[in-house]
């Protein structure tokens, strides 16, 4: 029967012995505060009615507790807290079966880790992904988990904050069933199971913790620190669970409150908890029109962009034709693919009937007229406008009406490619990251002539291609590039002042970034950065233009590291070592040049870097580029390896202030000239009026 218990979210109902407590919170049953106090009524009310013998807490919708309602970590505390729902189903004298399907993560999973009996079924995944915004389970799960699966496996899934599917957490007894058919019907027997026998209940509060074992958390400790370099919430995590095996479960608790508490106020926390808002945000369109379907691709270009373009429509399911000028080029970008795909399964992540899957999707092609039914026609050729135009007035004679005539250019005009084609409207740039497959960030461009219905279907393919899509307008180097410009021309400014390759990149490292841009350019090939600044040489600062270190690399054939030496030497592994060789072409460039050098601090390199980028992103934001600061931070977050607990370039200026950068923006204004360092109108009055660019969208 049911009976007038629980709230709007919360739905109470006694069926013979067992009472049903079922929450519909959409989309994610997210532990709001009228969630959690419904739940915490609901248990007390099933605890006092003397007809019921056990309790199925499970969701409606698509999921089971997805985590807690992050919107609520800025705003004050309110009652019931989680931890004390929890207590309260645990200490229920009924038995209590959590019902698990889709997700149950963060305070999801805490709260089953809170009930008697979990049973789950077959599709679901469980997890703590607190980590990953900073945090740590704040409600017990750091307690709870180790008695419950054991230290090992809990704190893996602590630090790492990935979930476990639902027959790994049987395995490791995080779950007691998995439920054939109906989960609801499968709870509701198992309950009526335990009932019937009278199951101890077993509660995980007090379940031996297991040993302490401090050579292995000195070992795991150390490990951390160096594969998850500049982040806390980690090392706090392993705190939190060394706690679970060295106090009473009450102190152990109270640990974990406290370090939770102080992660939740930290720098870091606060920028991922921005980064997981901003990434959902990017998706939001100013504008409502119809996504075009897209059931078949065509890719140009067999490189290495071309085929990993190819290769993310084939693992997402859609047949793509990849084009070549000639049979030779398109067999090895076919066995390139074969091969990446190959060592994909070669380390298990993905099985021999899978890779001939995706392979079979892709058809090679050696003719422009084989296109002629793609929905979508993507362009990786050469990066450069005669080329393009010479590709686009072919796409334009072609391809069907209605196709979506996309380039992966990573700073032409879209606008001066689109006038190839009778179809302005139907062309955009579709700008992939190398490796294509692998990095997550999509730049989508719209020109000025690109129709609102191609923007909505560029940005819904990236969300079926599994990326993270931005919409940017069209610029010299769009949103990514055009700001990375303005530090790549400071690093050079700065060698030519006095500091060196390695310690350009040792403060940039330290900051956060993966590397410096001398070793990005390395690796990258400084042929590849050289072409780049040749084709633009007529667009550079006569500064820029006489800053030749690059072009004098390229001429003694330092490359980087496929020639063994670029602004680094390497050993056979590819290791690095600072170059005497590129810092004597340095500093014979300088003395040509007429240029004194000097000591430059740590800080002043830091801020060279940095600021510009910041000032170029504010006048990005000035001009309609970017429609929102996050956007901005998005782009630079999964495309350009900004550090995450940083929460991207605007983020992190807002934390230090925007009248710091204002500050340094002026004096390096005074001693290097406006054409360089004039502070952007925006960045003026937002850090005059004491804001921040988030600011902005409130």
């Amino acid at each position: 029967m049911n009976k007038a218990v629980g709230n709007e979210v919360v739905a109470y109902r006694v069926q013979g012995r067992i009472a049903r407590i079922a929450i519909d919170n959409p989309p994610v049953n997210a532990l709001s505060q009228a969630v959690r106090a419904g739940l915490k009524h609901a248990v007390e009310a099933a605890q006092a009615d003397s007809s019921v013998a056990a309790i199925v807490l499970i969701c409606e919708g698509r999921t089971f507790f997805a985590g807690a309602d992050i919107r609520e970590f800025a705003k004050p505390p309110q009652d019931p807290r989680l931890v004390d729902v929890i207590l309260c189903i645990e200490q229920c004298t009924k038995p209590v079966v959590a019902a698990i399907h889709g997700t149950a993560l963060g305070g999801g999973l805490e709260v089953a880790l809170g009930c008697h009996f979990r049973i789950a079924d077959a599709g679901a995944r469980l997890g703590l992904p607190e980590v990953k915004l900073g945090l740590l389970p704040g409600a017990g799960g750091t307690q709870r988990l180790p008695r419950l699966v054991g230290l090992k496996a809990a704190l893996d899934m602590v630090i790492e904050g990935n979930p476990v599917p639902a027959r790994k957490a049987l395995e490791m007894g995080l779950v007691d069933e998995l439920a054939e058919g109906d989960l609801g019907a499968a709870a509701q027997a198992l309950a009526e199971r335990i009932a019937d026998q009278g199951l101890d209940l077993r509660r995980t509060s007090r379940l031996p913790a297991p040993p302490m074992d401090e050579q292995w958390f000195a070992e795991v400790e150390q490990h951390v620190r160096k594969r998850k370099r500049g982040y806390e919430a980690p090392l706090r995590c392993i705190d939190a669970v060394r706690a679970a095996l060295s106090l009473p479960f009450e102190e152990g608790m109270a640990t974990e409150r406290e370090l939770f508490a102080a992660l939740k106020a930290s720098p870091q926390s606060r920028a991922l908890r921005h980064a997981f808002f901003a990434e959902r945000e990017a998706g939001k369109l100013p504008f409502s029109a119809p996504a075009r379907r897209i059931e078949r691709a065509a890719v140009i270009g067999a490189g290495t962009m071309g085929g990993g373009i190819a290769m993310c429509f084939a693992n997402a399911g859609i047949a793509v034709q990849l084009l070549e000028k000639d049979e030779e080029r398109l067999r090895q970008g076919l066995a390139r693919i074969q091969a990446n795909y190959d060592g994909s399964a070669r380390r298990g992540r993905l099985t021999r009937e899978a890779v001939a899957e995706r392979m079979a999707l892709i058809h090679g092609t050696t003719l422009f007229e084989d296109l002629h039914e793609a929905d979508i026609v993507i362009e990786a050729v050469f990066e450069d406008m005669a080329v393009k135009h010479e590709v686009f007035r072919e796409l334009d004679r072609i391809c069907k009406p209605g196709a979506i005539l996309a380039s992966n250019t990573s700073y032409l005009d879209i606008d001066a490619i689109a006038s190839a084609t009778q179809r302005p409207q139907d062309v955009v740039g579709m700008h992939f990251f190398s490796p294509a497959n692998v990095m997550r960030l999509l730049e989508n461009v719209r020109g000025p002539r690109t129709s609102e219905s191609v923007c909505a279907s560029v940005m819904e393919l990236g969300r079926r291609l599994g990326k993270v899509a931005v919409l940017v307008g069209s610029c010299d180097g769009f949103v990514g590039n055009r700001m990375l410009s303005k530090r790549t021309r400071e690093s050079y400014f700065l060698l030519q002042e006095g500091a060196t390759p390695y310690q350009v990149d040792r403060v940039l490292h330290g900051f956060g970034f993966p590397m410096g841009p001398f070793a990005m350019a390395d690796l990258a090939g400084l042929d590849v950065g050289w072409r780049n600044r040749q084709g633009r040489l007529a667009s550079l600062t006569p500064r820029e233009r006489d800053c030749d270190i690059l072009d004098r690399m390229v001429a003694v054939n330092r490359l980087g590291q496929k020639t063994g030496g670029g602004f680094y030497e390497y050993d056979a592994d590819r290791k690095a070592q600072p170059s005497a060789q590129a810092e004597a072409i340095v500093a014979e460039h300088c003395a040509q040049s007429g240029i004194r050098r000097r000591d430059i601090s740590d800080q002043e390199i830091l801020e060279r870097c940095l600021y510009p980028m910041i000032n170029e992103a504010a006048y990005i934001l000035e001009e309609g580029v970017a429609a929102r600061a996050s956007d901005i931070d998005v782009v630079w977050l999964n495309g350009y390896g900004f550090p995450a607990y940083r929460g991207g370039p605007l983020c992190y200026a807002d934390q230090i202030g925007l009248d710091t950068v204002l500050e340094g923006l002026r004096k390096y204004e005074a001693e290097h000239g406006s054409i360089y360092w004039r502070p952007a109108d925006l960045l003026v009055r937002l850090a005059e009026s004491g804001r921040g660019f988030h600011d902005m969208a409130s």
